[in-house]
């Protein structure tokens, strides 16, 4: 129990599709006094063209994370040990990165993200939109997930493979914050 201390953030970054939502649910069940934020359930102001934003560099600070900030700082001042994040952006959001001590990246490959990321967004899709999403992804798309291996992944605390096993992936990144 945490007694007057400030919780230790973990943020949990990684490409679309490559298991930060469940790494970060099945992190937070293992960890004692321990709270969750997920990135996708804020509506945020972002960039309104995502492969423009790419093209341009993809600066995370172009993201309006008022409301997570918000929940963040709240969160802080609970009697809680841990807040485990489901950030995409890690340390390159300057509002957000000065919460955070440990960043972890899931470096899943992309074709695995991909396969996740097709299997969980159009389930009862049909044919042609998920023909769409790949055309996408092969003539721009693609680029954003390169851009975060560049960019978010080199700043980072930890980088753990994401083609382990969710439960090997959480008891590595368990047993790394032990040390």
């Amino acid at each position: 129990m945490n007694k007057g201390k400030t919780p230790f953030v973990i943020a949990i970054a990684a490409v679309s599709g490559g298991g930060k939502t469940t790494i970060t649910k099945l992190l937070n069940q293992k960890l004692h006094n321990s709270k969750a934020l997920f990135f996708d359930e804020y509506d945020f102001n972002g960039p309104d063209d995502i492969v423009n934003w790419v093209d341009k560099g993809g600066d995370p600070n172009e993201w309006d994370l008022t409301p997570l900030i918000k929940d963040l700082q709240a969160l802080l001042t609970e009697p809680l040990d841990y807040i485990v994040l489901d950030f995409p952006f890690s340390y390159k959001h300057y509002q957000v990165s000065k919460f955070i001590d440990f960043s972890i990246y899931i470096d899943t490959p992309l074709d695995i993200a991909l396969a996740r990321r097709v299997t969980r967004d159009f389930r009862d899709s049909s044919t042609e939109n998920i023909l769409s999403d790949m055309d996408n992804y092969i003539s721009r798309g693609r680029l954003g997930y390169i851009n975060m291996l560049k960019t978010i992944k080199p700043n980072t605390d930890f980088v753990v493979d994401g083609t382990l096993q969710v439960d090997e992936v959480v008891d590595i990144i368990f047993d790394n914050l032990k040390k």
